[in-house]
């Protein structure tokens, strides 16, 4: 079996005069990646894989995880179908496998993949699904939704 986590990166700034794709994290941003990292962490993800902007690499990087982090170009702006080939491009020794990645892009994936629906997918928040077959296999509509949870969750959790 294969898990899946898909989280959006968390929260980030608007500074003047830097481009969307250098948009560093808030503070609150930093403390929710962190908690995120806690709860992904207990899968033990064998894999981290992130678009190149600043507020992904640097979401990856405070989950603290036990994985190689690689960036992806396509991440970047991806349509779900382009983030579902990289699913199926992934290696499969890999069994969890963690995608920090922007929205509309990542949420529109965690719904197609589950066919399931949702009101939002805010910074932060974290999609645990597991799937039916290997990452070459993976396909819409079939997969199932283990846990969604948002920041404010990570929050509760560890009060």
């Amino acid at each position: 079996m294969r898990t899946l986590v898909v989280m959006r990166h968390a929260e980030a700034g608007h500074v003047p005069g830097l481009s969307d794709r250098e948009r560093p994290l808030t503070e609150a941003g930093e403390r929710d990646a962190r908690e995120a990292g806690e709860l992904i962490g207990r899968l033990k993800p064998d894999l981290v894989i992130c678009s190149p902007a600043v507020r992904t690499l640097r979401t990856a990087e405070l989950l603290g995880l036990d994985a190689p982090v690689e960036t992806e170009r396509e991440i970047w702006e991806a349509y779900p179908e382009e983030l579902l080939d990289l699913l199926r491009r992934t290696d499969p020794d890999v069994h969890t496998l963690v995608l920090v990645g922007h929205n509309p892009g990542v949420h529109q994936l965690v719904l197609g993949l589950t066919g399931t629906t949702g009101d939002g997918f805010p910074p932060g928040a974290v999609a645990v699904i597991r799937l039916r077959e290997s990452w070459a296999e993976v396909r819409f509509g079939t997969e199932q939704l283990v846990e969604m949870c948002h920041p404010d969750r990570f929050r509760e959790e560890a009060t």
